[in-house]
């Protein structure tokens, strides 16, 4: 074996042997924390024991148990099928100590309760040879294991293992030919929720100097609220929500619980509110601790002043979720007017969007609203309070429509992650097909040109956003700077507040 073909770095816990991929050298699976299982489960990530000799880090780490995204094995052929859930991936162009190149860290996205880093989706090896950079992936908790409210546990688990990984990065990654001084985390949906929980947690202050935010979800829980859906969850098996009787359960049993909570939401809306009508019971928690309080108002209050950060949407973000529920064309002026209710900010918000958009369909109210509610307007406010706390923020929204289905989904949730990585498998090729246009191709070489310049040298291509010119960049087959474009919903939400979601007594 040449040592080219299968280079070697050593990190805190000992050595490790990649590979040579495409010119890149790929390192799989290294672990960043024990197993989070017997006597360490449910409880914060704990430090990896050290070995001997060279370990090899060619395959992914197996996935954390979760629930079944669609049919198909657990756990994808090809990976381990073990305990060592809590692993990081790193793309690099050369392990040279001396080289100290930008890095850049992946957190998946999957409504707290699916995702893991051997999706093809998030191979880094794109970004890390077209930007000459260091790329990251890393596995969190999910699910139950990763943000259920247990009592005799931390709160938000999935958050402290990407705080773990982080510190994995600060000390390791210079061995790999990172600079642990540059380093931008980035992240979609619930990926880019957990980002906002890092700016606003202390433990986290330090690992990251910058941040990219794409669409960002509205939903942190209240302390309350998360409590009452544990009891709902651990009821559901006829237990506490307690270590003790959660800790007898098998981790990978554990998810059908959560499955089985998930079809049945809908009936708590008196209690649990506009989240009993989304797609997952699990959110971070503001607990007072781990996440002292919500990202909105840590970053106003200058937490994260000297973090820069790209935060943004994509223009018909919810369309995605109205396809998979089988909705599209199916939505009557009774569902959008309970939408509006549900979901708009404040009690006159139906009199107040159907002012706003006099002539749009109930079925075009209903997907706005939930797209303002759980995405565009956190993703926004994320950015306004960055300004608002002393820092600087750069903001987007993508226009383009994905061509799948005649363009039918426009530009919905999911498509900014194809376009990031330049990887078109899996939920890529249903929203872009599998063979990408040239056109497709060329706005993923700009979205990937503009992260990879933010996170060398803080600076995307576009102006940083302030409250007066409120200039954003439309990324579309042909990108432009203009004023953030959703200014009637703006207005509309400009006062809103994106507290802790409450418990709502009936």
């Amino acid at each position: 074996m040449s040592s080219s073909e299968f280079p070697e770095a050593r990190t805190v816990a000992g050595a490790v042997r990649g590979r040579r991929e495409g010119g890149l050298e790929v390192f799989r699976g290294i672990p960043f924390a024990q197993p989070p299982v017997g006597a360490a489960r449910f409880a914060a990530p704990r430090p990896v024991d050290g070995w001997d000799g060279v370990r090899e880090a060619f395959t992914f780490g197996p996935p954390p148990p979760q629930e079944q995204a669609g049919p198909g094995p657990e756990v994808p052929a090809g990976l381990p099928a073990g305990d060592d859930w809590l692993t990081v991936n790193v793309w690099s162009p050369e392990t040279d100590p001396a080289v100290r190149r930008p890095v850049m860290v992946w957190i998946y996205g999957g409504a707290y309760k699916f995702g893991s880093a051997d999706d093809p989706a998030y191979d880094g090896s794109r970004l890390s040879r077209d930007g000459e950079l260091v790329v990251v992936t890393l596995n969190y908790r999910v699910g139950i294991e990763g943000f259920a409210l247990i009592e005799g546990a931390p709160a938000n688990r999935g958050l402290l293992d990407q705080v773990a990984a982080l510190e994995w990065v600060r000390e390791n990654i210079a061995a790999f030919g990172g600079d642990p001084e540059q380093v931008t985390v980035f992240g979609e949906s619930a990926g880019a929720g957990s980002i906002a929980a890092l700016m606003a947690m202390p433990r986290a202050r330090g690992l990251f100097r910058r941040a990219i935010t794409q669409s960002v979800p509205g939903t942190f829980f209240s302390s309350e609220l998360a409590g009452d859906i544990a009891e709902v969850l651990a009821g559901g098996l006829g237990l506490r929500p307690t270590v003790a009787d959660l800790s007898g359960v098998d981790p990978r049993k554990l998810p059908e619980a959560g499955a089985e909570l998930t079809g049945r939401m809908s009936g708590y809306v008196e209690r649990w509110g506009p989240v009993a009508l989304t797609p997952t019971p699990f959110s971070p928690v503001v607990d007072g601790d781990v996440l002292p309080t919500t990202p909105w108002q840590a970053l106003a209050s200058g937490a994260a002043r000297d973090v820069e950060l790209i935060a943004g949407h994509n223009r018909d973000e919810y369309r995605l979720f109205l396809m998979l529920g089988g909705l599209l064309g199916q939505v009557d002026e009774g569902l959008a007017s309970m939408a509006l209710g549900l979901f708009g900010p404040g009690p006159e918000s139906e009199s107040a969007y159907r002012g706003a958009f006099p002539d749009a369909s109930a079925e075009y109210l209903f997907e706005l609203v939930q797209s303002d509610w759980l995405f565009r307007m956190p993703s926004l406010h994320l950015a306004e309070a960055q300004v608002a706390g002393g820092g600087r923020a750069h903001v987007y929204e993508l226009t383009w429509a994905a061509p799948a289905n005649g363009g039918a989904l426009g530009a919905c949730h999911g498509l900014d992650v194809p376009l990031t990585f330049g990887v078109y498998g899996g939920l890529g090729a249903m929203l872009t097909g599998p063979v990408p246009s040239p056109e497709t191709e060329a706005l993923s070489a700009r979205f990937r040109s503009a992260w990879t310049a933010f996170a060398t040298t803080g600076d995307p291509g576009w102006p940083a956003y302030d409250p007066e010119r409120r200039l954003v960049q439309l990324l579309d087959t042909e990108p432009t700077v203009t004023a953030y474009p959703e200014e009637a919903v703006r207005r509309l939400w400009e006062h809103h507040t994106f507290a802790a979601l409450p418990l709502t007594t009936a």
